[in-house]
């Protein structure tokens, strides 16, 4: 699953990694949380190019009466998001990618201990997440001005063999070269995007421990993503 992550790249890289008109309105955030707002770029379907937006994490489908199922839609798994109501108009017509330099993991050690883990590239550069979006309005405000509110999920796969050592799933992360096949707004056939969908390369990724105080929401500084002791001090086996 994806609960948490960060992206603290600089805005002008951001705009070159996604080809944006504009570099994108985001500040450094080291703990990024559910509910939260989230920077998505998407593709426009008249024009060819793409824009980053805040959306607040936690899909609410166009059709829900109330946002409280955004509490349970921070995730998508990927296999399965064509068949399920919350997401199979999503799948087809609104995709995204979800910029991040950097997520969390949390790997069992007893009952009651868990130890999280930083999960990036291994240089630390900047990558996507699949997500998928929609646009929700309440259905108790009957005004004719009542707002939109843009919310996403973000799709995950079976891990692959770096993060299987502390979890059964991690989200999905677009190559590259994919990128413009998964924004693509003129691609509505989700069969056609599952080889978007498979577990990342481990070799290009790493893996190590990071403090506790990543637990609490409201720590989101430098020193959450600082290696504590050495990999080897812990069963990560």
């Amino acid at each position: 699953m994806c609960g948490r992550y960060r992206l603290i790249t600089p805005e002008g890289e951001i705009q070159e990694h996604f080809n944006l008109d504009s570099e994108p309105d985001w500040s450094p955030r080291y703990n990024i949380a559910p509910t939260q707002p989230v920077l998505a770029i998407r593709q426009d379907a008249k024009h060819p190019r793409r824009e980053a937006s805040l959306v607040r994490w936690g899909l609410i489908p166009f059709w829900a009466k109330d946002r409280s199922i955004g509490y349970k839609t921070i995730n998508a798994k990927s296999e399965t998001a064509a068949e399920k109501p919350a997401f199979r108009e999503a799948i087809k017509k609104r995709r995204c990618l979800v910029a991040a330099d950097g997520f969390y993991e949390w790997k069992k050690l007893g009952p009651k201990e868990k130890q999280p883990f930083n999960i990036g590239m291994k240089d630390d550069s900047l990558f996507a997440f699949a997500g998928l979006w929609d646009r929700w309005r309440d259905p108790a405000d009957s005004s004719a001005d009542a707002p939109y509110l843009e919310t996403l999920t973000i799709l995950t796969t079976a891990a692959n063999p770096l993060l299987a050592e502390v979890h059964d799933r991690m989200p999905v992360i677009v190559r590259p070269e994919d990128y413009e096949l998964w924004l693509d707004p003129g691609m509505t056939d989700p069969a056609r995007l599952a080889d978007v969908l498979k577990p990342f390369d481990s070799r290009l990724m790493r893996m190590y421990p990071v403090s506790k105080r990543v637990n609490k929401v409201e720590n989101d500084d430098a020193e959450l993503i600082k290696e504590i002791g050495r990999s080897g001090d812990l069963d990560i086996g």
